[in-house]
């Protein structure tokens, strides 16, 4: 009798413990690249608008989600600090983002052709890191599952 009890309560704690296990495990968190590849504010303000209306989505749903802005190419002009047209917009995304996650992820490559042709540094903005091809980088996502969007 005492044999059986114990069993059932270890059957009982173990029930209980993967049942409150389950729901963490199914938690899903939606991840997204959206590409900049063109140096053309309106194609800019629409991949920050893509990005704002996918982080209020979400965070409406009670949902978690990853963005992740890409630019190569002439779209790098987004994340230059002296020729972005929406520099002010990404820092007050990149602030307002909490619960979301959003990174802003600047080619390095395009940047030393950049830096090649007009003969000087640049500078991205402070809410962008480099990576060493925007283009790779836009793949490792996809192949990691990331959603893709182009605005």
């Amino acid at each position: 009798m005492r044999f059986e009890l114990k069993a059932l309560t270890a059957a009982c704690v173990l029930l209980i413990v993967s049942a409150g296990a389950s729901p963490a495990a199914d938690v899903k968190i939606h991840r997204v690249a959206i590409q900049v590849d063109q140096n053309d504010p309106a194609v800019m303000n629409l991949a920050l608008n893509n990005a704002t209306n996918i982080m209020e989505t979400f965070k409406e749903k009670g949902e978690e989600v990853e963005i992740e802005l890409v630019t190569y190419g002439p779209g790098l002009n987004m994340l230059r600090e002296d020729t972005s047209p929406v520099k002010d917009r990404v820092k007050q995304i990149a602030e307002l983002s909490f619960p979301a996650k959003i990174r802003f992820s600047a080619c390095n490559i395009t940047k030393r052709g950049m830096e090649k042709r007009e003969g000087h540094p640049i500078a991205i903005v402070s809410e962008a890191s480099l990576v060493p091809s925007g283009a790779v980088r836009l793949m490792e996502l996809q192949e990691s599952g990331w959603s893709y969007l182009k605005p």
